[in-house]
Parts: C-alpha cells; sequence; structure tokens
C-alpha cells in the first residue's frame, strides 16, 4: 500500500497537521493538550491507513478477479449486500462477468453450429461430386456408346443443378440467420402473390393432373416482403406437389382479422409420419416420406422467412389423408 505515491502524500500530509496543531496546542494551551491532540492525531492517522488498506485489499482482490476473468474462468462470485460504491462495483463486474460468460457460451454453440453446418453440407456434396467423377471417367473413354454418353452428361447437369440450387439455398439461408437480410415491410396482396408462389409448379401439377383450389377475400393482405414470402410459399407448395399421387388437389385458402392474416395450404396426399412433424422444420431433416433426392432444406428455409416476418408456421398431417400448413402474419409484436 505505502508504495503507491497517493499514500505516501497523504501520510505526510496528515503528519504534518498533526505536528502543526500539536506545535500550536503546546504554544497556546499547555503540553498536555500538545500531548492530547498528539495521540488523537495518531489514532486519526492510524484509523485512517487501516481503512485504506482495507479499501486496497478489497481493489487488489477485484483485480486478481478480473485476471481470472480474463483468463476464462467465470465461476467466482464477488456479489454482496452492502451499501457503497464499492459494492456498487462489485455488482457491476459481476453483471459483466455474467455477460462474458453468456457471449462465450454462445460463441461455442456457434462453433458447434458452424461445424455440424458444414459437416452436413460436405455430405450433401459428396454424392453428387462421387457420381460426377464416376461419369467424368466414363466420358473419357473413346468406345463409349452415344447414347450413353449423353445420358451421362444429362445426369451431370442435373447433379450441377442440384449442387448450384443447395450453394444458392445454403447462402440465402446463412444470410436470414445471420440477420444480414432486411425484409420489406409493405403491404403484400396475397391474392397475387399465391398467384406468383404457383407460376413455377403449374408444369409439374399438369404432369401428375394435380388440381390446385384458392378461396378466400380478394382483399386479404399484410405487411411484409412480397419476394422472399413468394419463396417460402413455393417451398410449402413444391412439398405439397411431390407427395401427393396423381389427380390429387392442393387447397389454399386466405383470410385476415384483426390480429393476423393467416393462410392454410392443404393437400390430400400421403400425409407426413407422427414421428416426422417435429422435425420438419429442422435443416437437412429427411423422414420416411421423403423423395429420392430430397436434400431436407425447403421447409426450414420456408420456416426462416415466415418466422423472421413476425410470422408463425404450424404443420398438422393425418398418414395417407394429406398435410396442412397454417401460416400466420401477426399485424403486432406481442
Amino acid at each position: 500500500m505505502f508504495r503507491n505515491r497517493e499514500i505516501q502524500l497523504l501520510l505526510l500530509t496528515l503528519c504534518c497537521i498533526s505536528l502543526v496543531a500539536s506545535g500550536i496546542a503546546a504554544a497556546a494551551l499547555s503540553t498536555e493538550a500538545a500531548l492530547i491532540v498528539f495521540l488523537t492525531s495518531v489514532l486519526l492517522i492510524s484509523c485512517s491507513l487501516l481503512f485504506t488498506a482495507w479499501r486496497y485489499r478489497e481493489i487488489e482482490r477485484l483485480s486478481r478477479y478480473l485476471k481470472k476473468i480474463s483468463s476464462g474462468d467465470y465461476s467466482l462470485d464477488v456479489r454482496d449486500n452492502d451499501e457503497g460504491e464499492l459494492s456498487i462495483l462489485k455488482n457491476d463486474i459481476y453483471k459483466v462477468t455474467l455477460m462474458l460468460s453468456e457471449h462465450s457460451s454462445h460463441l461455442q454453440q456457434d462453433k458447434v453450429a458452424l461445424t455440424d453446418a458444414i459437416s452436413d453440407i460436405s455430405h450433401q456434396l459428396k454424392t453428387p461430386l462421387t457420381s460426377m467423377m464416376v461419369m467424368a471417367d466414363l466420358l473419357s473413354d473413346p468406345k463409349l456408346d452415344e447414347s450413353k454418353r449423353g445420358e451421362f452428361t444429362r445426369n451431370i447437369r442435373v447433379q450441377l443443378e442440384r449442387i448450384e440450387w443447395l450453394v444458392s439455398s445454403l447462402l440465402k439461408l446463412s444470410k436470414i440467420d445471420a440477420g444480414t437480410i432486411r425484409f420489406k415491410k409493405e403491404k403484400v396482396v396475397v391474392p397475387n402473390m399465391i398467384q406468383k408462389a404457383v407460376a413455377p409448379l403449374v408444369i409439374p401439377m399438369d404432369i401428375k393432373q394435380q388440381s390446385l383450389k384458392i378461396t378466400g377475400d380478394e382483399n386479404v393482405s399484410f405487411l411484409g416482403d412480397l419476394n422472399w414470402t413468394v419463396e417460402a410459399l413455393i417451398n410449402i407448395l413444391k412439398n405439397c406437389v411431390e407427395h401427393t399421387d396423381d389427380g390429387g388437389i392442393i387447397s389454399i385458402s386466405m383470410s385476415e382479422n384483426t390480429l393476423f392474416t393467416e393462410i392454410t395450404i392443404e393437400d390430400n396426399g400421403k400425409g407426413i409420419p407422427k414421428e416426422d412433424l417435429p422435425y420438419i422444420f429442422k435443416r437437412f431433416y429427411k423422414g420416411k416420406n421423403a423423395r429420392e433426392g430430397s436434400v431436407g432444406i425447403g421447409l426450414a428455409m420456408a420456416y426462416s422467412i415466415i418466422t423472421s416476418q413476425n410470422g408463425d408456421i404450424e404443420v398438422t398431417s393425418k398418414k395417407g389423408k394429406g398435410t396442412r400448413f397454417h401460416i400466420k402474419f401477426y399485424k403486432q409484436v406481442i
């Protein structure tokens, strides 16, 4: 403590004051009075030094605590319930410690999630890349039949398109997760949005001879981003088309009230097994009825887009009877 310059100056000042006061008392009163003043000064200086030493010990303890925090040890607790600036400082340090601990935990979770994502992506890319490498080797054979050559070329093109779609979808999902995409808050007329979402699926539905029924008020709307919401609906409708048999029916209804705008998409297809329902919006999850070549990313993207716009999506399904998606866009954050 005495190595600190401010303590040295304080002690020197107090001693000078004590000596001066004792001298004045001796000159003005008596030797006994000067002795009393001197002893009283010594007691006051001692109490001051003891209190200062206590405060410095507390500050030193906080300093050691901060060093342990910097080394990654967040287990210590220096809280107390006393009053005063030192106690307030202790509690503030504890709050910062909790924030740092939570931040460290979130970073660790992000690292694990990133590792899992990279593993999933590499797994998804491994199969088409291996297939293309094999077909590329076969194409290098000059004796290969022309019909086989054309077949392998088409297969390579299909695999490349699949990889392109996967990379594009993952990039979009990553931007949504990172919060770098700013969704617009514009009036979206639901019937117009549904028409845009259905357009890319008209040919697949015609091939399977499926019929589409759209019902609801033509004036239904909500505040959101038209293009991104169309992409979410395309992924949901695509799922319905793929899991509905030839000649099936896909229904879309829309309604609006004071709390939310609701869109319901329903099919009479195979349905989703009960054990798969809690996981269908999980990235890369493929249920028992997933088609061959499915990546398991379309519904995950739809979920991220909808929930990022103050929306919610739920699904109900009965095996062999069909699936129903309930989408709600809330008018206010509750």
